[in-house]
């Protein structure tokens, strides 16, 4: 090739915090517009920001899971800009002494484990939203997002191709969720990224780095990285030279479009924060949080496969959606049987998600154990498991409860069985000569005929064996 695309990534997850970085209005997302702005968010004067202690809390628990160098003392930076979607025309962030440095996150790449380098995570508010009105023309604010904590998570520029780009923030965004410190909405800009990209003759000097910023789907940011990775290629091929800038990324028709010529540091102006206090974190706080930190996707699936010999498929269907892989935990521990749990788990459960379209799953452990007990001890058929699920997962219905409403313990009566196969050997002396030649499938028949007799709540394992028995003597018996 006779260019390397070099890409580095600027990840921004909004913490699931209750309150706001520096006041106490609610950092929920959405609501009526400007409904959730205090003195504190608009920038009025006179007022003075107070941190956030669970957004430090959350800032380290990821710091531990990517492997960083946590700073003991850190502080805040005035970053200057005026855009109209910040009041107070500067943002608190962090520059000189970010709380995480020096990281790492392993991803897939050519079918073989890449490092990817962090060069920090920072704490930073994050900025209004602009309401483009194309009705009127005119551009509306809304400051409810105004001061939402952040985390920025800034890579080394170790990625050379759209896959691991993307490789990489879905193995971010699998730890964020299974930390509990972000709900990585994209849809919502809750993850949002900003690509930084360039190209350069193979293993030679850096180029000339463009920016996308805001890129909020994972294939956004793939399509962003291919285009523009092509873009800079043919210009340099016709002589022309790439321009430091700021671009916008227009999903919808796959180009990219220059906004303005990019800010190096010093354009920003920064300076220490004054109204706020450095901040130092003590080793008794730093060892509670790190013994908080949960199991990870990538040690449960390591798990999964270890000890309950569960298949790759299963184990990535599980492990996908913290929902799913605590439902499976739960229910496996509680039937001692994870086999039967995970079938269910990664089939029924997962059915009726998409077909209802619930994400947020709600569902009671412990029945869907009761339900595994039975359907694994012969007690119900599997049609009756499968309904029972289905009732369970819609209307959380006691299984027991609906089981003998419903009729549907399976009968093991031995007698009515053997006066069941009898009637059907009786009938059928065909297919019972066939089976005594060695015809299998003659089987699968009177098997079949026995079942229709007794009904649906036949025991299937029952009439199995007590068919093959009587078979075994069914010549000698006529005689």
């Amino acid at each position: 090739m006779k260019w390397e695309t070099v890409i580095g990534l600027e990840v921004h997850a909004e913490l699931s915090t209750r309150s706001k970085l520096f006041c106490g209005c609610s950092a929920a997302f959405g609501g009526e517009p400007n409904s959730r702005v205090c003195p504190v968010c608009s920038g009025m004067p006179g007022t003075l920001p107070k941190l956030n202690r669970a957004a430090v809390a959350y800032a380290v628990r990821l710091g531990f899971a990517l492997d960083c160098e946590i700073s003991r003392d850190c502080k805040f930076d005035r970053k200057n800009y005026f855009y109209p979607d910040l009041p107070k025309a500067y943002q608190i962030s962090q520059l000189y002494t970010p709380i995480c440095r020096n990281g790492k996150l392993k991803i897939p790449s050519g079918g073989f484990d890449k490092t990817i380098r962090i060069r920090e995570i920072h704490i930073e508010e994050d900025a209004g939203k602009l309401i483009h009105d194309s009705r009127t023309g005119k551009t509306l604010m809304d400051f409810n997002r105004c001061g939402v904590p952040l985390l920025e998570i800034v890579s080394m520029p170790d990625f050379r191709c759209a896959a691991e780009a993307v490789a990489y923030l879905e193995k971010l965004r699998e730890t964020l969720l299974y930390l509990g410190i972000c709900d990585c909405k994209m849809q919502e800009g809750s993850l949002r990224a900003d690509v930084n990209l360039s190209v350069r003759e193979p293993g030679g000097a850096l180029g000339v780095r463009t920016e996308m910023k805001n890129l909020n789907s994972f294939k956004a940011v793939g399509r962003a990285v291919e285009y523009e990775s092509a873009r800079q290629s043919k210009l340099l091929e016709s002589g022309g030279r790439v321009t430091q800038e700021t671009r916008r990324w227009d999903d919808d028709k796959g180009v990219s479009y220059g906004l303005r010529s990019k800010e190096n540091t010093q354009d920003y102006r920064y300076f220490p924060e004054p109204d706020l206090l450095p901040v130092r974190i003590d080793e008794q706080w730093l060892s509670q949080i790190r013994a908080s930190l949960p199991e990870f996707a990538h040690q449960k699936r390591e798990r999964y496969v270890r000890d309950f010999g569960l298949s790759e498929a299963e184990v990535s269907l599980l492990t996908a959606d913290t929902n799913l892989s605590g439902l499976f935990d739960e229910t496996a521990n509680l039937c001692g049987n994870p086999t039967e749990a995970a079938h269910l788990v990664t089939g029924e459960i997962l059915r009726l998600m998409n077909v209802t379209n619930v994400t947020d799953l709600q569902i009671d452990a412990g029945k869907l154990a009761a339900l595994v007990t039975l359907v694994t001890e012969g007690k119900i058929s599997r049609n009756a498991y499968k309904d029972a699920v289905a009732a369970v997962f819609s209307h959380n219905i006691d299984p027991m409860v609906y089981i003998a409403e419903n009729n549907l313990l399976m009968r093991d009566d031995s007698e009515a069985v053997t006066e069941a196969a009898e009637t059907v050997l009786r009938n059928n002396p065909g297919a019972v000569s066939d089976y005594r030649a060695g015809k299998e499938k003659s089987f699968g028949f009177l098997m079949g005929q026995v079942m229709r007799a007794l009904g649906k709540l036949a025991n299937p394992e029952t009439v199995r064996k007590k068919l093959k028995e009587m078979l075994e003597g069914w010549g000698e018996k006529q005689k």
